[in-house]
């Protein structure tokens, strides 16, 4: 493109299809806000939503990063890094400002900027219906992370990461320097900020297959900056330490197998989730979809991410549209943005670009007045499975005092009141060297001789036990009286 080119306004019909493109994608972010609105107490259902944000509370509070456990009394002094710092702060902050409904309000805003994001990348290579569509599907697809959890805010840095290195890479040019300032501010609020290595690395092994050694210059500067990647994630608090925490959990420890969220894909449990990649395999049997081999890896290693982990969900689905979209409006013209800008703009989207900036006003407006609205009528709470508001009402009304046996869904709650816990959510570095286990096997047929060892080790003073605890039998058998039960949780106390 010549520099006169290059100066050459924009035609009307051109930035009225711009136009039209991003009202399109703030609808679809709107939409899946609303949506997200309407079901806003299901966000708060995780037990660790509790700790998180304690852990930012006490933060703000203190301006200190902790280096020992503060919150158990099993491993209470033991090395303990709050790595994902800056995402419990961000939830603090937003507590704060409007308790459990300024969080909600902060995980919806962050799910629909990711939502826009993908549908305005998308977008750039396919018709921004069909990429709207996809974006939706997708949206969808990945609800199980949506929780008030430090990983929801790293959701737009792994699209904006993935789509501007896979567009280098296709565009044949040097990575976008200032990416690494979002790897200083991925490595600050959470641990996934990893990923975002092995991504880069497979756009440039994209950018490989496409040039071999034909540009030595630019494989260095991508060379360069792989290699500046890992370094500038050590702009954090606690430098390599964040980096050797994450490996903990990625080679996998004995807590790993007994989380939910780390344990293989189930179809029984995801069966949305096994037919949308039943359909997207089908699409590339019969497509005969030309991507590469490198691409292809890809699309491996995130499958497998995701089959080992169903935490990864959002890997696979999120992602892999955004790298093969531009081969499938390159080998599919009729469903490329090239198709759709030489087309005649229609009614509707006529009518967006001539209303842009009203539509845009209207929608902020419409935005803030309904989280207002629904801040002061609707008042959304923990779920009462991870709370134990009843039974925590009942302990501190009777003061009961000493070292507490929780069931793993009460850690967060008990943290986040002030009361140290025996075991928590922080598995990824704490709870190991048997612990885990043995509490797991507690619970079985045989695990009575091991709670009444651990009563006595850890000398428990009373018991916070979840309703459907299998080692509930067990303190009956062992003389424990029950002080209080509802159908959440169960308090138990020694016998005289």
């Amino acid at each position: 493109m010549s520099q006169a080119e290059a100066i050459v306004p924009a035609t009307p019909s051109l930035e009225d299809a711009q136009r039209a493109r991003l009202i399109f994608c703030l609808l679809v972010a709107c939409v899946i806000a609303a949506v997200l609105a309407a079901f806003a107490s299901a966000l708060l259902q995780d037990p660790d939503n509790w700790w998180q944000v304690k852990v930012g509370l006490d933060f703000l509070a203190n301006r200190t990063f902790p280096t020992a456990d503060p919150y158990s009394h099993t491993f209470a002094g033991q090395p303990w890094i709050a790595k994902e710092w800056l995402g419990q702060v961000l939830l603090a902050l937003a507590y704060r400002a409007g308790g459990w409904n300024g969080v909600v309000t902060l995980i919806i805003a962050t799910v629909g900027l990711t939502v826009f994001l993908m549908g305005w990348f998308l977008s750039a290579w396919l018709k921004p219906i069909l990429a709207i569509a996809l974006a939706f599907v997708v949206a969808f697809l990945i609800d199980p992370i949506y929780t008030a959890r430090p990983h929801v805010f790293t959701l737009p840095i792994i699209v904006i990461w993935t789509a501007m290195l896979f567009r280098a890479a296709q565009e044949e040019k040097t990575p976008p320097w200032w990416l690494l300032v979002l790897v200083v501010l991925w490595a600050n609020l959470h641990a996934t900020f990893t990923l975002g290595f092995v991504i880069a690395a497979f756009a440039g092994l994209d950018l490989l297959a496409r040039i071999g050694l034909s540009k030595p210059v630019l494989l260095a500067k991508w060379v360069a900056f792989g290699l500046l990647c890992p370094l500038v994630s050590l702009l954090h608090p606690y430098g390599v330490k964040s980096i050797l925490a994450t490996l903990t959990v990625a080679y996998g420890n004995e807590a790993v197998p007994l989380i939910l969220e780390w344990r293989p894909f189930n179809a029984q449990e995801q069966p949305f989730q096994e037919v949308a990649m039943l359909v997207a395999l089908f699409g590339l049997l019969v497509s005969r979809l030309r991507i590469g081999w490198p691409k292809a890896l890809f699309i491996i290693f995130t499958l497998h991410m995701f089959l080992g982990h169903m935490r990864f969900v959002y890997l696979f689905f999120l992602l892999v549209p955004l790298v093969i979209a531009v081969e499938v409006a390159r080998q599919y013209p009729s469903l490329s943005a090239t198709a759709w800008l030489a087309e005649k703009r229609d009614g509707l989207e006529e009518f967006f670009a001539r209303r842009f900036y009203p539509i845009c006003g209207a929608a902020t407006v419409l935005l803030v007045g309904a989280a207002l609205v629904l801040g002061s009528v609707y008042q959304v709470a923990p779920s009462q499975k991870t709370s134990a508001s009843g039974a925590l009402a009942f302990a501190e009304n009777h003061h009961l005092s000493g070292n507490v046996l929780n069931s793993y869904n009460f850690g967060g709650t008990l943290i986040f009141h002030g009361i140290k816990t025996y075991i928590d959510g922080r598995t990824d570095q704490l709870f190991l060297g048997g612990f885990t286990k043995t509490d797991d096997e507690m619970g079985h047929s045989d695990g009575k001789p091991l709670l009444e060892a651990q009563l006595k080790k850890y000398a428990i003073g009373w018991a916070l036990l979840s309703a459907g605890d299998s080692r509930i039998p067990f303190f009956d058998e062992l003389g424990w009286k029950r002080a209080y039960s509802d159908d959440y949780a169960v308090i138990y106390l020694p016998g005289a």
